[in-house]
Parts: C-alpha cells; structure tokens; sequence
C-alpha cells in the first residue's frame, strides 16, 4: 500500500491527503471524550488507489493513540470498523455479533 500524507485540517475539521491536486477527505467532529467521523470523500479523479482506506486507517490509529471514543457517523467509516476487529473496541456504534 502506498504511503500518503495526511494532514489535519483543523479549521476545516477534516483530515486529508492530497493526491494530483485533488482532496481526499474525512470530516470529523469533537464531543466529550472522542470523536465523531461525519462523512468521507475522495474525488473520482483519485479513486481506486486505497485511499480512503489509508485515510480511516490513519484516522482511526490516531484516535486510539489520543484515548478518543470514535462515533463512526460515516457509513464508510463504519463498515472499515466492522470488518477490523482491533477497531471495535473504541466505537461506540459497534454491537456484537
């Protein structure tokens, strides 16, 4: 998998990665003790290169590294989270099989 920057965007309240001179992207937003994951976009132009599965990846890591509850709003989000078991853990959206 290729290696891509991310960077947070914090006056747009996103993560992203910048790939041809367009904008992949993960919005997010704050709540008391974590995070909510709001909507995730990747431009057609740059689709099809794992991108936004690097971006949640990322997202996630970092989210575990800071002690945040992740509310994956996200229907992309969600799905990464209930297919990575290491992940569950910290959603607070995920149930049990």
């Amino acid at each position: 998998m290729q290696d891509y920057e991310v960077i947070n965007n914090k006056d747009k309240s996103r993560f992203e990665i910048e790939v041809d001179g367009h904008i992949a992207f993960v919005t997010y937003e704050f709540f008391d003790g974590g995070i909510a994951y709001i909507h995730t976009v990747v431009p057609s132009e740059i689709g099809g290169k794992g991108i936004a599965s690097y971006l949640v990846k990322y997202v996630l890591d970092d989210a575990q590294k800071k002690g945040l509850k992740v509310d994956p709003v996200c229907p992309f989000i969600k799905s990464y989270i209930d297919k990575h078991p290491e992940y569950q853990a910290n959603s607070i959206q995920h149930k049990t099989k």
